[in-house]
C-alpha cells in the first residue's frame, strides 16, 4: 500500500464470503499488480476438533482481532483503503489457546506464555488501529 499502485487485500473465506469474494473481484479487475493475503489454517495449527473447524476458526480469527479483512484500492477515486473487520470483541485468548501451537506454550513455559500473549494481543490491537487511521487517511 506504500507504493501506491498495488492492489492489496487481507481475507479469511471463514470469516466474510462476501468480502472474499469482493476481494479477488477487484484484484483481477485491476489493471496493476495485486496480492490477496488470506488467513488459511492448516493442520500444524492443530485447531481443537481438527480441520472439520478452519472455517469457525478463520471467523474467530478476525472477530477477536487476530486477523483482520481490508482492501486497498488504488483504481478508486476516494475511500481507497475499506477496513471490512469489526472493531476486535473479547476472546483472543481463547482464540489463542484453541490452537495446540499457542496452548502448547501455556504448559511448558507458563510464565513466558502469558507475557507472549499480552504481547501478541497488544500487538493486534495496534495492528487494527493503524487500519482505522488509514481509513480515515484514504477517505
Amino acid at each position: 500500500m506504500t507504493s501506491g499502485y498495488v492492489y492489496v487485500a487481507q481475507i479469511a473465506m471463514g470469516a466474510n464470503k462476501v468480502q472474499t469474494l469482493a476481494a479477488i473481484t477487484e484484484a483481477e479487475a485491476y489493471p496493476g499488480p495485486s496480492i490477496i493475503i488470506a488467513y488459511s489454517p492448516c493442520e500444524m495449527h492443530s485447531i481443537k476438533g481438527g480441520m472439520t473447524n478452519c472455517q469457525k476458526e478463520m471467523d474467530k480469527a478476525v472477530k477477536c482481532g487476530y486477523w483482520n479483512l481490508f482492501r486497498y484500492n488504488p483504481a478508486k477515486n476516494s475511500e481507497k483503503f475499506t477496513l471490512d473487520s469489526k472493531i476486535p470483541a473479547d476472546g483472543y485468548r481463547e482464540f489463542l489457546l484453541n490452537e495446540a501451537r499457542y496452548s502448547r506454550l501455556t504448559r511448558e513455559f507458563p510464565e513466558r506464555a502469558e507475557a507472549l500473549f499480552e504481547a501478541n494481543e497488544a500487538n493486534a490491537k495496534a495492528r487494527f488501529e493503524h487500519l482505522q487511521r488509514l481509513v480515515e487517511m484514504y477517505k
